[in-house]
């Protein structure tokens, strides 16, 4: 046997696979010798990775459709391995070999329990010690043609569990090694059916498209082609009888604050009414618009007077040097009024400046506090405020005094004053899109009015009674909630117990209040993906009060500790880290990214993102800086929302006046990938080991040959060590009051 090629290949699929339940992989076996005897290193490729779930009530059915293939030279042999989910059980396996089905063997715990050990011990790597404990479904695969596929179906039932409420499915996606290259196709799609009214349906790990089908039934699409996937698929949902449901998740261990994700989604059925609303669109039609800007936005606009509900009111006001208003009123959507607003927004021509303030004032004027209906302001501009007040301050302060208006603003290209948008759009509880020019703003904006086009309940208010004491709570000021949507609240607390809940807003012009019965949990461990939402939304609250108002010692230690913890590394925060530690003396051997310490040109680099983002409010980097911030502000999933916003951080890096070279920023962006959330901790990848951010706290070390004696006796006294021990040979990791030091 080959167990070089037996334990890259085995490696490359189960690194960083914590909480595996059901994908498969092949580990190949005495690869056909090349002349001279030597066996290469001979990877496999997955073509294609498809998954079709199928969920009634709690009950799940699972169909893997995957095809492996093999870009080598050689005819290869192996050993197609599936880790069989606790409390599933295989329905269906089909693999074809020289035209006939071949057999499968299913092992018990205990008889794969020594397998796995075995393999471990024999390859010399620890990525197997994962599955321990979990049945074995096994079948030899022979032969793995040369440059030829090989596809495997299998098919596993399973019974979901339930928590206060909330149903939880999970599917295994962090393959970032499996594939020698990224996989071509990659697709999870969940037919989701209950009983009752589907009230929240969450992916904490993707951003996934949610189609409602009447009160009791979803489909849940996720797709993406030529991916490298690194987080496992989860979906967590809930039903309620009434109109409104409220669910709660908890984490919190014995040492820790406890840290708590609030859903709220509406459960009104299909044929409901939808509550009419009261919009202005106003649109800058200044000579920068002139071109490709205005065409989408023009676009945009006849998309959404098309989808005025019949009975909302609206209004168009354009600005230039002056302000001009269609009706100079609200009108009701019939079809004449309709028709009118069709041809003012295709007569629209661009010229003259920017007269911001007024604009909004016009379109501030139409709203009456005696109205109980949602006030709404769509804002497309594409400059600064050059025409009349050009205060910002003046500007928020005047936005700030109407109760009860959004104002959802979209800054197009890179001359815009985001701090100003920024501001305008959260003082209202709205939020602000910057379009790039390479982007479709008619795309944008559609898909936004569609977001946001029957609103069920507004003006929301949420007050908590009992024992426990919440904090630090995001978004501090609750969105109004439309069909289709969620609210998605994060928070810390402490004590535990039952707890009153009360939601309040408006609903079709009359106050409502949903009352709750929820708890918070003493102890919760099996969710740690809350507290990092929760943390990269703390950091993006954090690095806004710097960008905002200035930098203080304060907001910056704790945006530093956060990044480090949860492994929210961007070009600023590790600008952070790299600088707090060196500030704290911190050892190099234990520093969360020592390479960067000694890169003078990525430090300077690092340097200068930080410098930007402080000062930098308009132009390309200031752009950037705020699309990654509000990648923050509003995640809904820490993972993807970390991934997206850094990128935008080192594109604004990019396109500074004195730009890093592009070997420089690939670099940069390279050291912001070395860090990986397993389990609930961070650890940073410092050359071939990995590093504990947990480990910086304490001074008793002890090392731990990797495969030894000590090695196996550490894991059984540690099993929750397992996910943490499998990412390699050499890992720095806190365990207790003592940093181990795994080593080969």
């Amino acid at each position: 046997m080959n167990l070089r090629s037996l334990g890259f290949l085995a490696a490359g699929f189960l690194a960083l696979l914590p909480h595996v339940r059901g994908d498969g992989f092949i580990v190949v076996e005495r690869p056909v010798p090349v002349p001279g005897g030597h066996f290469p290193f001979a990877p496999l490729e997955v073509r294609s990775h498809h998954v079709d779930v199928q969920i009634d009530g709690q009950v799940a059915v699972t169909s893997i459709d995957q095809e492996f293939y093999n870009p080598n030279d050689q005819r290869l042999e192996g050993t197609y391995i599936f880790p069989v989910p606790k409390d599933a059980h295989i329905d269906k396996f089909s693999m074809e070999i020289d035209g006939k089905m071949v057999e499968a063997e299913l092992l018990s715990a205990d008889k794969a329990r020594q397998i796995y050990e075995d393999i471990v011990r024999k390859m010399r790597d620890p990525a197997l010690l994962e599955y321990a404990g979990r049945d074995l479904f096994k079948v030899r695969v022979f032969p793995l043609e040369p440059h030829a596929g090989k596809p495997i179906k299998i098919t596993y039932t399973e019974l979901l569990r339930s928590d206060n409420g909330l149903v939880t499915y999970t599917y295994p996606m962090s393959t970032e090694k499996f594939s020698a290259q990224p996989i071509k196709s990659v697709s999870v799609k969940v037919d989701l059916k209950a009983s009752r009214p589907l009230a929240s349906i969450y992916s904490p790990s993707h951003k996934v498209e949610i189609k409602r089908d009447g009160a009791t039934h979803a489909i849940v699409g996720y797709e993406s082609k030529d991916e490298t996937p690194e987080t496992d698929f989860q979906l967590v949902y809930s039903t309620a009888p009434g109109d409104i449901g409220l669910s709660l998740l908890t984490h919190k261990t014995d040492d820790d604050n406890g840290y708590f994700l609030l859903l709220a989604a509406p459960t009104i059925a299909q044929e409901t009414k939808p509550a009419p609303k009261d919009i202005v669109f106003v649109v800058d039609t200044s000579g920068s618009m002139a071109g490709p800007k205005l065409q989408q936005a023009r676009k945009a606009l006849g998309f959404c007077i098309e989808n005025l509900n019949a009975e909302d009111r609206f209004e168009i006001v354009r600005f230039s040097t002056e302000t001009e208003s269609l009706f100079g009123k609200l009108v009701t959507a019939d079809t004449s009024d309709r028709q009118r607003a069709t041809d003012f927004v295709a007569g629209l021509k661009p010229i003259g400046g920017t007269a911001i303030s007024d604009a909004l004032t016009t379109a501030l004027k139409l709203h009456t506090e005696k109205s109980d209906r949602p006030f709404v302001i769509i804002f497309l501009t594409d400059g600064l405020p050059t025409i009349g007040t050009r205060d910002p301050e003046e500007i928020i302060a005047s936005v700030k005094k109407a109760e009860g208006v959004r104002i959802f603003s979209f800054g197009i290209g890179s001359d815009v004053n985001t701090q100003l948008l920024d501001q305008i759009a959260e003082s209202t509880r709205a939020f602000s899109q910057y379009v790039l020019a390479s982007e479709d703003l008619e795309l944008k904006v559609s898909n936004f009015y569609t977001r946001i086009k029957e609103p069920v309940l507004t003006n929301i208010s949420l007050e908590l009674k009992g024992d426990v004491h919440t904090t630090k709570m995001y978004p501090a000021q609750l969105p109004d909630l439309f069909k289709g949507d969620q609210l998605v609240i994060t928070g810390q607390y402490t004590g535990s117990g039952e707890v009153e809940a009360k939601l309040t807003g408006t609903a079709a012009g009359h106050a409502q209040t949903f009352t709750y019965k929820i708890r918070f949990d003493d102890r919760k461990t099996d969710n740690d993906f809350v507290p990092r939402l929760w943390a990269t939304r703390r950091v993006g609250f954090l690095l806004d009060e710097i960008r905002l108002h200035g930098e203080t010692a304060e907001l910056r230690d704790e945006a530093s500790d956060l990044a480090r913890k949860f492994g929210i590394v961007t070009p600023y925060t590790a600008y952070l880290i790299v600088e707090d530690e060196a500030r704290r003396n911190v050892p190099v051997a234990s520093r969360s990214l020592q390479e960067m310490t000694t890169d003078e040109v990525a430090r300077r680099d690092v340097a200068k993102a930080w410098a930007g983002f402080k000062d930098k409010k308009e132009g390309d980097d200031g752009v950037a800086n705020a699309r990654s911030q509000n990648l923050f502000k509003y995640a809904d999933q820490a993972a993807s929302s970390i991934v997206a916003g850094t990128t935008e951080s080192v594109r604004g890096l990019t396109s500074m006046a004195a730009p890093a070279a592009p070997a420089e920023s690939a670099r940069l962006k390279q050291y912001t990938q070395r860090s990986k959330f397993v389990s609930g901790r961070t650890f940073f990848q410092n050359g071939n080991q990995w590093v504990d951010s947990n480990a910086q706290n304490l001074t008793k070390h002890q090392r731990v040959q990797f495969n030894s004696d000590d090695y196996f006796a550490l894991l059984k006294a540690h099993p929750e060590a397992a996910p943490w021990m499998a990412l390699g040979q050499n890992v720095l990791l806190a365990l207790d009051d003592t940093v181990y030091e795994i080593t080969d």
